[in-house]
């Protein structure tokens, strides 16, 4: 059966105005967000959506920008991603990152790697220097080897912060009670990067620490193409939330298939899926989304979502909770 247009590799078309929305993740608890740390994250998110933006104001590919906007967001300590990945159960940090270009479906993921420095780096060496898409642990670092990419010791990830969540997390296991705050229980930690570029093409990466005190070499939805990351012609999402949930509902795919093929429209779609199909389950959590012709969408249903975006009005745009939906 022959893909839809909106699905297919796109052709040439006429130049657009581009596009970038970027996230830190869902889960944002208010009452831990003094206002020095609101200005500290929203400086870096700031940061990471500049050096994406100027990728596209440049001309450059839509999958430049995001890679871009990640792989700042992941040399920050502030995000649950790379530099600042949590602590699995065991004491190591395992990281998870996926991109797709929608222009042309190719996609590149890895998962559970413990020695790339920026794990979204490593996903599109997948996507463009391999016949494969997802790649895991030590044969995802050897590969990694192959394309000269920065592997650091393990120690580069270790930070104080995380460590204690973890020394928390282990004290309530030893006591078999329930983590006593949302900051160790919680499933947000991600983040991510959809872009618009002037050809009309669109991309969508993400990339994320996973867990705290996760076990067995759990993968949640992130490096999951279809479930936290997806892109065609018409549509990019990537999503931050509770990772099982979103891999039951295919929640990025399914998005992008109403978008594409059923025509309804973003800020639609995407509500009906992260809004009410997740929470319907028992999930929770966000999500950032563009299509074909610059619409925005950020969904989330959590107290809050670090976020970021520059629309067709070309004005940067900073938010943390509720107060700042873009409307475009």
């Amino acid at each position: 059966m022959a893909l839809s247009a909106a699905l297919r590799p796109a052709a040439a078309r006429a130049e657009a105005i581009p596009v970038l929305v970027i996230h830190g993740g869902a889960g944002v608890i208010k009452a831990d967000m003094s206002p020095e740390r609101q200005k500290i994250v929203k400086a870096a998110l700031a940061r990471a959506l500049d050096a994406g933006y100027a990728v596209l104001k440049a001309g450059k590919p839509a999958k430049d920008a995001v890679v871009a906007s990640i792989r700042v967001l992941e040399d920050d300590p502030n995000f649950n991603a790379g530099k600042g990945a949590v602590f699995t159960h065991d004491g190591h940090n395992e990281m998870d990152a996926a991109i797709m270009d929608g222009a042309t479906l190719q996609a590149g993921a890895v998962a559970g790697v413990r020695h790339v420095r920026n794990p979204i780096t490593l996903a599109r060496a997948v996507m463009e220097h391999s016949k494969h898409v997802l790649l895991i642990g030590q044969g995802a670092e050897a590969f990694a080897r192959t394309q000269g990419i920065d592997l650091v010791d393990p120690s580069y990830f270790w930070t104080q912060r995380r460590w204690d969540q973890l020394q928390k997390a282990l004290r309530e296991d030893a006591a078999h009670v329930r983590h006593a705050d949302e900051t160790t229980d919680r499933h947000f930690g991600t983040v991510g990067a959809v872009a618009l570029d002037r050809d009309g093409h669109l991309a969508a990466g993400t990339s994320t620490g996973g867990m705290t005190d996760k076990l067995w070499g759990r993968v949640g939805d992130s490096p999951l193409i279809g479930a936290g990351t997806y892109a065609n012609a018409g549509c990019a999402m990537s999503g931050t939330g509770w990772g099982e949930f979103y891999i039951r509902t295919v929640a990025a795919h399914e998005i992008c298939m109403r978008v594409t093929l059923l025509h309804e429209p973003l800020a639609h779609a995407a509500d009906d899926v992260i809004n009410h199909e997740i929470p319907a389950l028992g999930g929770n959590g966000g999500a950032i989304l563009v299509d074909a012709q610059g619409d925005i969408a950020t969904p989330f249903n959590t107290s809050g979502m670090y976020r970021a975006w520059i629309g067709r009005d070309g004005i940067s745009h900073v938010a943390i909770f509720a107060d700042g939906a873009p409307v475009q």
